[in-house]
This record gives C-alpha cells, structure tokens and sequence, in this order.
C-alpha cells in the first residue's frame, strides 16, 4: 500500500496522524493525550519548564497543575469556552479572546501538519475526521488556506455540504487531496478486541 496521509481526528480531543504505506508512523498525541495539538481544554504541547514555574510562581500542587493543563487551558484556558460552535458564534459578535482562540487552533495544526510532511515527504490526502474535523467547514477552510502552498486546496461548495458519508472537498487545482471521513471510534475498538480475543482463543 503506497497510500501517504496526515489524518485529523479533531474533536474537543484532537490528533493529528502521519500515515506512510498506509501505516501510522506518528501521532501528535504522547504517553497521555495532553501532548500535541492545542485542544477544548487541555494545553497541548508546552515548555516542560512551565510546571515548575507554575509551583514556584503560584504554589500549585501536582494534583492542581494536572487538572489546570488538562481542565483548564486550551481553547477554554485563552477564551473561556471549549465547544468550537460557541467560539465561531462568540467571533462573529466580534469576541477577540475568541478569535485569537480560533487562530491558535489553526496555526497549531497547521505546524503540525508541516511537520509531518517533513517526515513523510510526499501526501496524497489530508484527511479530517471527528467531531470539529466533520462538522466545521470553517476550520476545514482556514487549515487549508494555510497550507495553500504545499498544494492542498478545497472546493467551498463541497467543504459546506453536510451529508454523513466519506466525501471529497478536493479543489480541482489541488494536487493533494483533501477528504472528510466520518470517524467510528467503537467499531474500531470492537474489531481490535474481537482479534485480541482470536488470537488468545477466547472466541
């Protein structure tokens, strides 16, 4: 399987994923899901020197700063919300805690995306998956404005459709495709369980 691609499971959690010959070969997300890409609530990636800082500044126990980076930043940490849909309605009532919000969410996957096409080297597609990466044309736009120079662009009458189905919104300049795949988390959970479960002869 030749098929290269950075995946987008963008939700109140977000990944992004570097796929070489069909394989995952790494994921914005470490040992925890704090790692990575800004999200709802949690920091994503930050200077490590920033937990001690926060004790000695602050005096915040671990306990305190574990649920402030995963509870209380983001998203939800720059503009007081976490849900996506009330950051756009807060950004058009001209909110700019909102909108610099919004901003940092896109330059952050935008970053990340670069770097994996660094390392991957040549993409045939982007894909956007969960939650906000479905259902939010005005993301799924904005992203790919930001990588207009590697190719990737999108057609903005199938960007808005809605239908709940595997769909492309490839411009016809693009030479990277783009595509919008609706995520079903439980059934992948359940068919590498069922293989888990074969392969110790439970079932």
């Amino acid at each position: 399987n030749k098929f290269n691609a950075i995946t987008l499971h963008m939700g109140n959690g977000s990944s992004l994923c570097a796929i070489r010959n069909g394989k995952c070969i790494d994921t914005s997300m470490g040992m925890t899901p704090l790692e990575g890409l800004i999200m709802g609530t949690r920091c994503g990636s930050i200077d490590p020197a920033i937990i001690p800082y926060m004790e000695r500044a602050a005096g915040y126990g671990a306990q305190e700063m574990d649920s402030i980076l995963n509870k209380k930043s983001g998203l939800f940490g720059i503009c007081g919300q976490s849900d996506l849909r009330k950051i756009f309605a807060a950004m058009e009532e001209g909110d700019q805690k909102a909108k610099l919000a919004f901003d940092m969410l896109i330059y952050s996957t935008v970053k990340f995306i670069g770097s994996y096409y660094a390392i991957l080297g040549r993409i045939d597609a982007i894909i956007f998956t969960g939650g906000i990466g479905e259902n939010a044309p005005h993301f799924r736009e904005e992203v790919c404005k930001g990588l207009a120079h590697f190719g990737i662009f999108i057609d903005k009458e199938k960007n808005v459709q809605t239908e709940k189905s595997i769909r492309e919104i490839t411009a016809d300049n693009a030479t990277i495709r783009s595509l919008v795949v609706p995520t079903n988390e439980e059934l992948a959970i359940a068919e590498l369980t069922a293989e888990v479960l074969k392969e110790k002869n439970l079932i």
